[in-house]
């Protein structure tokens, strides 16, 4: 059968197709791609690869769409399930690097690395400007807490900070067996010294975070993004900042990438563009497992991770 990958992955997924179907790599985008997708029974990408219905409407042969990732807000989930088209990803691919990335963040934000280093390239040396605090001690709020909430919580309880966390999908009892205090998002944004996004993009969360929510927050409070672009209201954060009503923010994903916005004019953010899956690690993992899961679509097989599993009859 004939796969095509338009977004790069690791080469260890491609081998894994390579070796039992023809496989071929092109950067496709929009109309191109829909040109030409008529042509294959499966197609691989990351993020950057915007799977549309228009897209799927001419996917006649198109039997799994992979995405080497957790999130699919990048593919029309729907338009797939009402053409018989499994949609499949990689969860857990990416956990360890992004819950890094969230710890790092939140490091840069307490000591204000990014600014140092900024600071010092200009010939200054502004040591008591930039007095930060520390993580021990400190109450870490998790908004979300699947794998990679639970993989921050951990990293965290080990440098000595306690954990309250939410999940509308979780018992108290899960939260607690993971070392965290249940609690409500309200309980969270009042309470917490750094508050951390670990939701998908959906209806429901998209600008979950805006003016009400950040005005609960403490003015010596953090806030990181490492989710999805569009759960924080980036225009009532910018507000929130730049009056002072929370100390910081850090975020790897934006409403629009690349971003470029107004949030660039202030100090008191630490920018990544859209890293948090961007390890060597990270990217061997989810592109095999996203690999292994089209395999086994295509052997006629159910796969593991299947995203459209109750749009579709099974």
């Amino acid at each position: 059968m004939k796969i095509i990958i338009t977004d790069e992955v690791a080469k260890e997924a491609m081998e894994l197709l390579k070796e039992k179907h023809e496989v071929v790599f092109k950067e496709l985008r929009g109309e191109e791609l829909a040109n030409e997708i008529g042509e294959y029974d499966a197609l691989m990408v990351r993020s950057g690869t915007k799977v549309t219905a228009d897209i799927i409407e001419r996917a006649d042969r198109l039997k799994v769409i992979g995405r080497a990732g957790i999130g699919v807000d990048n593919i029309d989930v729907e338009a797939a399930s009402k053409k018989g088209i499994y949609v499949v990803n990689s969860p857990g691919g990416s956990t360890r690097s992004v819950a890094e990335l969230t710890i790092g963040h939140m490091l840069s934000l307490a000591r204000h690395i990014p600014r140092a280093d900024r600071s010092m390239r200009e010939g200054k040396w502004e040591k008591k400007k930039l007095k930060g605090i520390e993580l021990q001690g400190k109450t870490l709020g998790i908004i979300g807490f699947g794998r990679i909430g639970r993989e921050v919580c951990k990293l965290a309880l080990a440098l000595g900070m306690k954990c309250m966390a939410y999940d509308p999908l979780l018992s108290e009892e899960d939260i607690k067996s993971n070392n965290a205090t249940p609690a409500s998002v309200e309980e969270i944004l009042k309470n917490a010294d750094f508050v951390s996004i670990h939701t998908p993009l959906t209806e429901k969360t998209r600008h979950m975070i805006s003016t009400p929510q950040l005005e609960m927050m403490k003015e010596s409070a953090y806030i990181i993004n490492c989710a999805r672009g569009g759960i924080i209201d980036e225009d009532a954060l910018y507000e929130a900042l730049k009056s002072g009503k929370i100390a910081g923010a850090a975020l790897d994903v934006y409403e629009q990438e690349p971003y470029s916005g107004k949030l660039t004019e202030l100090d008191n953010v630490v920018f990544t563009p859209h890293l948090g899956a961007s390890t060597k690690e990270g990217q061997i993992r989810a592109g095999v497992i996203c690999a292994e899961q089209i395999l086994k679509v295509l052997d006629g097989e159910k796969p593991d991770y299947w995203v459209n599993r109750n749009m579709m009859k099974s």
